[in-house]
């Protein structure tokens, strides 16, 4: 997908314009250099969804520019640094030791010491997030280049998880030129004044996020075993279909031992990484406590009860093993598969957990587009959230959206016009009533919709967020630093 063919979509001409415009003021000023992405993982959360048509745009712009993966065997590196992340987001024990840091740095020489042939002394690094940090301040030493830390986590306050963080990672931090954090309340202290501030953002022609026609959208649901082919479709099932666990623990085709219901039913949608800050306990919990409001003795009105009869939940991950930098995943859809077997029948039928493969790209992107697409509401439950793209997602495809106030997903929602939020993510009973209400008002749920959609079109879409990384290149390239 070239820049010409987002120019061709009317609601994105004047994005693709004026990056168009702005590029051809600031790359030249990179001529010369090579841009360097590297991050943990080349699948798997926004990060890795982001990087490849970040990296597209800015080659078509005219800027050399790759993307590199760190890797490790060691799986004690990717505990630790999950251990980062859930610091950084105020949860874990603070308890980090010298070996840590010796295990830390060690991986990273490893990793720095294979990308140094590929690199030159004009080059500009980006790094993404705590697991590669220390590959910046090492390769910086060595060959002088330009670095930057992009750090897409944080917390809007301060605890004693959160300080240990930021002053275990410190020294690798303070070894970068410049950093870019997704919001303000995010940067600690001691890198005020050396920071930008990019929010992350969406494609909206990608696979993920691209309109689906009734007959495509039909067509991707079948082909991922989502729905029953009532008819023949033209396109071919997925090699790898989604998976839906059952009553025994197992994992089966998602229309085993029935249906979901997508086309037909009310449906609440969360489609996350398996983590225990998503909230997707709470949330189970919490659309319990919505369906037993039919036994508990309400006078209800033939529609509320209608309603609250067929609204099932979906809640959607990738396979867990399938992402080498996330080792808690397996730990949250055991716990969540352990919730599900302890429901009765009844409530099973309506609780549906699947496993999305992530063997094909592609194949992952429609599902995740066509479940959201098919959602009533799309939650994101966040108990702590860096920005929250499955958000943003669902919100560009103008599906109404309900969030917390997690930092990121209030700067993206704002309450009462694009969606709702509640205070709590681990309060079930306002989740419970905030979903009853929305899913009993079809009018504001349109109206809070568009106007999501139209704050994506606004404020994070990717033209503007390849605008930002070029005006920070381009000043890098200015000041003439190295």
């Amino acid at each position: 997908m070239t820049l010409d063919d987002y120019e061709s979509v009317s609601e994105l001409t004047a994005h693709v314009r004026q990056l168009k415009a702005e590029a051809a003021t600031l790359t030249p000023i990179l001529a010369g250099r090579k841009v360097w992405m590297l991050n943990s993982t080349a699948r798997g959360g926004g990060v890795a969804e982001m990087l490849p048509k970040i990296v597209s745009l800015l080659r078509e712009l005219g800027v050399e520019c790759e993307w590199a993966v760190i890797h490790s065997d060691v799986p004690e590196f990717f505990t630790l640094t999950k251990r980062l992340h859930n610091l950084i987001h105020g949860r874990g024990e603070p308890d980090l030791t010298s070996e840590d840091a010796a295990l830390y740095e060690a991986v990273n020489r490893e990793n720095a010491d294979s990308l140094r042939a590929h690199l030159g002394p004009r080059d500009i690094l980006v790094v993404h997030d705590p697991q590669p940090l220390p590959c910046g301040t090492m390769l910086r030493r060595d060959l002088g280049i330009y670095t930057v830390w992009r750090c897409h986590i944080g917390l809007d306050e301060q605890l004693e998880a959160t300080r240990a963080a930021w002053e275990f990672l410190q020294p690798w931090i303070k070894g970068y030129h410049h950093s870019v954090f997704s919001e303000v309340e995010y940067i600690p202290e001691y890198l005020a004044g050396h920071v930008s501030i990019i929010h992350p953002a969406v494609d909206p022609l990608s696979h993920k996020n691209r309109e689906l026609s009734p007959h495509k959208l039909v067509g991707v649901l079948s082909n991922a075993a989502l729905a029953i082919e009532h008819q023949p479709v033209l396109t071919d099932p997925f090699d790898h279909p989604a998976r839906r666990l059952q009553a025994d623990g197992a994992f089966e085709p998602a229309t085993w031992p029935e249906e979901i219901g997508l086309l037909y039913r009310p449906i609440v949608t969360q489609v996350s990484r398996w983590d225990y800050l998503k909230g997707f306990g709470p949330l189970l919990e919490a659309f319990v406590r919505l369906k037993k409001r039919l036994q508990d003795g309400r006078d209800l009105e033939p529609r509320t009860k209608r309603r609250l009869e067929l609204v099932r939940l979906v809640m959607a991950g990738p396979e867990p093993d399938s992402i080498q930098d996330d080792p808690e995943a397996q730990d949250v859809l055991r716990e969540l598969c352990d919730a599900y077997r302890g429901l009765d029948e009844v409530l099973q039928r309506d609780v549906v957990l699947l496993s999305l493969p992530m063997a094909s790209r592609k194949e992952n992107a429609l599902m995740v587009n066509a479940l959201q697409r098919c959602a009533t509401v799309v939650v994101q439950n966040s108990i702590r959230e860096g920005f929250g793209l499955t958000a943003t997602e669902a919100m560009w495809k103008r599906v109404p959206v309900m969030g917390t106030h997690a930092c990121g997903l209030r700067h993206q929602i704002r309450d009462g016009l694009d969606g709702r939020l509640v205070v709590d993510a681990e309060d079930t009973e306002s989740i419970a009533d905030t979903l009853d209400g929305m899913l009993a008002d079809p009018v504001e749920r349109d109206r809070w919709a568009r106007s999501a959609q139209r704050r994506v079109h606004d404020e994070f879409l990717i033209f503007g967020q390849v605008r930002k990384w070029l005006q920070v290149f381009a000043t890098c390239a200015e000041r003439r630093l190295w």
